[in-house]
């Protein structure tokens, strides 16, 4: 899967860490920076996750701020992005399960370096539920 990642300087070490289970896990990595810790605008980096998940460039993306939550909001702003901030395995699963969620959010001052590995390898490999879930998702759409 083609996954495109993201993070502002408070998310930089996180997002290395996360990068490296996603290529263990055999994804192919869009890095979208930050490079670095030095300040940095959240705004920016999920912009340019979204766009290209919502451009189809990627499949799936993820992004890690110091709260997931900035970089959530931020991408939320993107048609046809359903980011979702998690910070245990429920709703990492749920997001996908029923949300159809397309870019994962984590918060680097949240959650620990061990249950963010498994946030991610679980958010990545859980499928849409469809069904019922998929009008819902459909109304979501018609709010953009």
């Amino acid at each position: 899967m083609r996954i495109a990642v993201g993070a502002d300087h408070a998310g930089y070490r996180l997002k290395q860490r996360l990068v490296r289970v996603l290529e263990e896990e055999g994804h192919q990595i869009d890095d979208r920076g930050t490079f670095s810790e030095d300040s940095v605008d959240y705004p920016d980096f999920a912009a340019a996750v979204a766009s290209e998940v919502a451009s189809g460039d990627a499949e799936l993306g993820l992004l890690v701020c110091g709260t997931g939550i900035g970089v959530g909001i931020a991408a939320n702003k993107v048609d046809g992005i359903r980011a979702a901030t998690c910070n245990d395995l429920f709703t990492a699963r749920k997001s996908r399960e029923h949300n159809d969620a397309n870019i994962l959010t984590v918060g680097s001052r949240v959650v620990g370096s061990g249950l963010a590995e498994d946030i991610v390898r679980t958010f990545f490999a859980t499928d849409f539920e469809a069904g019922r879930h998929q009008r819902r998702v459909g109304k979501i759409h018609l709010l953009e």
